[in-house]
């Protein structure tokens, strides 16, 4: 089976099981606040019919309104939905949300999906002056329990959730995608180091006898020197994982954190203007110019690097640095190639440093958000209908779709993701060419995604398989879990900017990241020394403005609660 690669990575960056593409009771009863008004919300008993006018993206294989899940949710809560719906194209959906805004004439709800488009945290603080967002707080006590139990249990979530104020605006989904977190991987062909008779690096040196080895030997045994020892795309940031053995890199590829921010002593600093990033720099620039590094790396797309990985013939790529080796090679191929990649630990650097970056794998911001326009008894309906998406049934119908057509009661011999789980679920994989299923919401359902949640999932037992894949990033992900310096990671995540500097932050934070990813490039494809040029670049970034967006960085940073 190949599976578009587009949707691929969208599923694994936001924690998406990746094997398939695709009942606890609610509270009612009690009083409440209209928390746009001010005014005591009517006492509700049982679920009183409402319409909802809910915005929302929708996949070219989902239509929502004959959705199995909008169904079930319509029955269950006495709702019917009207929905406005949107692309998953980020860009357009964004700008749809915007529009819709704008207008004055926005829906009763926002449900929408953090790597397609969702309310920022200055965007909700700016919309709670205007009157235009409902705060939860009072909602979530009084009728969603299962929302309440999760905030309280999840201390980092409830953060992200809670502005300074102390008001919830808006409900970001919670996904601890272990895999996810640390994105900084490189898989390796072990069919070639076997050939050549090699072990994986584990070492930067080792790391370019390797590379050396696959651009020289003829690994592919096809009598040409057709080998790409090392490959990514401009999505696959080539620099963290190998920069990770000599400074703590916390860049990753999620878009979620695109800086080199971090703590140094409890201060908010950057890792892009310090040694170890020019000796990092160096090193990388080192292999470029000895033609171990694809010349495609830092300028292709993902397409690109997935011909590579799926080149006619004789298999002509040796590593990438990707978060899951499905984006360059199709899984299932029909020669077992895919079967070849195997993950490498992080390397460790001549001064002895042994990071990976860790990145937080749940998205800032907001995806449930319930307006102004939506009365009294609708926000308590629609509470009601996310307090059902975080209890495991919720989950699984609201992601999957129903029993039966998305998912299935684990059977005797099935295992758990983490073997020392009892497996709750088990996914039934859609027929390549098979009609779209439009069971499940899938990620706009995908709310309470704790790691007992994930990883009581029932996955093949067999890591190079179809049915094992999760397990495969599961267990590649424990070689990087605890290279991390935690001392160093910066809780971007829980950290609220003043709304009147939001605009000033966000054009310093664009310089600059812009700036120290410019000038990265241009380090390691040669087209700026580093050993002379060095100093300029480190004045360049003071000359952007870099102690302005750490001050910045640093007051909200202060303002952060338990930290």
């Amino acid at each position: 089976m190949s599976v578009k690669l587009s949707r691929r990575r969208r599923a694994a960056i936001a924690g998406i099981s990746l094997l398939a593409l695709g009942l606890a009771a609610c509270s009612g009863g009690g009083g409440s606040t209209d928390a746009a008004q001010g005014k005591p919300l009517p006492t509700v008993t049982g679920n009183p019919a409402v319409t909802l006018n809910v915005f929302a993206p929708q996949s070219a294989d989902t239509n929502l309104a004959t959705n199995d899940f909008t169904k079930l949710i319509q029955q269950k809560f006495n709702i019917t939905i009207k929905w406005q719906t949107t692309t998953y194209d980020g860009g357009p959906a964004k700008e749809k949300r915007q529009i819709s805004l704008a207008s004055g004439d926005y829906p009763d709800l926002y449900l929408l999906i953090p790597w397609v488009d969702q309310f920022s945290q200055t965007d909700l603080q700016k919309l709670s002056t205007q009157g235009v967002v409902v705060p939860l707080n009072q909602l979530i006590d009084q009728y969603a329990p299962n929302i309440k139990k999760a905030l309280d249990s999840t201390p980092e979530w409830k953060a992200m959730a809670t502005a300074p104020d102390g008001k919830i605006y808006g409900l970001p989904q919670w996904v601890d995608c272990f895999h996810c977190s640390y994105q900084d991987k490189l898989w390796m062909n072990s069919a070639w180091l076997k050939k050549l008779g090699l072990q994986q690096p584990k070492t930067t040196e080792d790391m370019r006898k390797v590379l050396q080895a696959f651009k020289t030997q003829d690994p592919n045994g096809n009598g040409k020197a057709d080998e790409i020892p090392l490959s990514a795309d401009v999505r696959d940031f080539l620099i963290p994982y190998f920069m990770n053995a000599f400074i703590y890199d916390p860049q990753g590829s999620s878009g979620y954190n695109n800086s080199a921010l971090v703590l140094n002593n409890g201060k908010v600093d950057i890792q892009a203007n310090k040694d170890g990033w020019k000796a990092g720099l160096k090193y990388i620039n080192s292999l470029y110019k000895e033609g171990l590094i694809d010349k495609g790396a830092f300028t292709q797309n993902a397409d690109a690097l997935s011909q590579q990985g799926n080149h006619a013939g004789s298999v002509i790529l040796g590593s990438s640095t990707v978060l899951h080796p499905g984006i360059f090679v199709n899984t299932g191929s029909a020669d077992g190639r895919d079967k070849q990649y195997d993950a490498v630990p992080p390397l460790t650097g001549p001064d002895g440093a042994n990071f990976t970056g860790y990145n937080f794998p749940s998205a800032p911001g907001a995806t449930f958000v319930l307006t102004s326009k939506a009365t009294p008894e609708k926000q308590i309906q629609a509470i009601k209908m996310l307090d059902y998406i975080f209890t495991d049934p919720g989950q699984i119908n609201g992601q999957f779709g129903l029993e039966g057509k998305g998912w299935s009661q684990p059977t005797a011999g099935d295992v758990a993701l983490d073997k020392s789980l009892k497996p709750i679920f088990k996914q039934i994989p859609q027929k390549p060419g098979s009609t779209p299923r439009n069971s499940g919401w899938g990620a706009m359902a995908q709310y309470n995604n704790t790691a007992r949640f994930r990883n009581s999932e029932a996955i093949g037992t067999d890591i190079y398989s179809q049915a094992g894949y999760e397990r495969k990033l599961f267990e590649a992900t424990k070689l990087y879990a605890g290279h991390e310096d935690k001392a160093q990671i910066y809780p971007f995540w829980k950290v609220w900017i003043d709304p009147a500097q939001a605009s000033e932050l966000a054009t310093l934070q664009t310089n600059i990241d812009s700036y120290v990813q410019q000038n990265a490039l241009q380090f390691v494809t040669g087209s700026k020394n580093i050993d002379t040029d060095w100093d300029a670049y480190v004045k360049g970034l003071d000359s952007l403005g870099l102690k302005r967006y750490l001050e910045i960085q640093q007051t909200a940073y202060d303002k952060v609660p338990n930290k």
